[in-house]
């Protein structure tokens, strides 16, 4: 693949990414291996902003599958997120980048709420924006609030750092028959039902015409190399 025309990605970064080799909680290591490989990026003029997962900490549907209900495991889940977003912050810092954190749910003594006009400023500054809580509301998911942020601010591309590097027709991990696509249109992702994302997380970025690339953060350097075209990938897009 070539490398990928775009200057303001939004990257979707599972909390179970953040984990590195450790089986619950924040790699420092891989941590900081992260947020130097975006600072790489910004230091050519890219633009990044970052939506965080929560599930290295908490996962809500694994507490409702645990009895718990359903709201009350989002809201935990969104504060999982939170607490991933200032381990990313403390790693930007480290590498020489401001960061700044804005968060769907309000957690006003932690950082500030999200707001659109105040995110694409620091954008526009130079600046890392890191995005938790959710959407700030139970039964959307991260990828759906991935989706909502780039759209907001007015993102060219969403970024999905997985376990796999691309879409497969199934689970490589079961299937060793399973095939890579290295293209989809969002019609299909929704028809061949191919679970990379929820389905208003792929309405949201076909409605608002935003590529999605789904990649592997496994390899050092995945997001730059992605954006180089030197990594293996799936693009999704209208």
């Amino acid at each position: 693949m070539p490398p990928l025309p775009f200057s303001r990605p939004l990257i979707k970064i599972s909390g179970e990414a953040l984990m590195g080799k450790e089986t619950y909680g924040v790699d420092t290591s891989t941590l900081n291996a992260i947020a130097s490989d975006i600072c790489d990026l910004m230091n050519s003029g890219i633009k990044p902003a970052l939506v965080v997962g929560g599930g290295n900490i908490f996962r809500g549907v694994a507490g409702v599958a645990q009895g718990m209900g359903r709201v009350k495991s989002d809201f935990m889940g969104m504060l999982a997120t939170v607490m991933n977003a200032i381990a990313l912050q403390d790693a930007f810092s480290k590498a020489g980048r401001a960061a700044r954190i804005y968060s769907g749910l309000p957690v006003p003594t932690i950082c500030d709420s999200f707001d659109r006009d105040r995110a694409l400023a620091d954008l526009d500054a130079g600046r890392a924006v890191i995005l938790a809580g959710g959407t700030g509301s139970p039964f959307f998911t991260t990828d759906t609030a991935a989706a909502l942020r780039a759209a907001e601010l007015d993102c060219d591309v969403l970024m999905k750092a997985t376990q796999v590097d691309g879409i497969y027709t199934s689970d490589p991990k079961q299937d060793p028959t399973a095939r890579r696509y290295d293209r989809l249109t969002f019609s299909e992702v929704l028809t061949k039902d191919l679970k990379v994302m929820d389905a208003a997380a792929i309405a949201l970025a076909r409605d608002n015409n935003i590529p999605v690339v789904v990649f592997s953060l496994h390899e050092d350097g995945a997001i730059g190399k992605v954006m180089r075209g030197q990594a293996v990938c799936t693009m999704v897009a209208n």
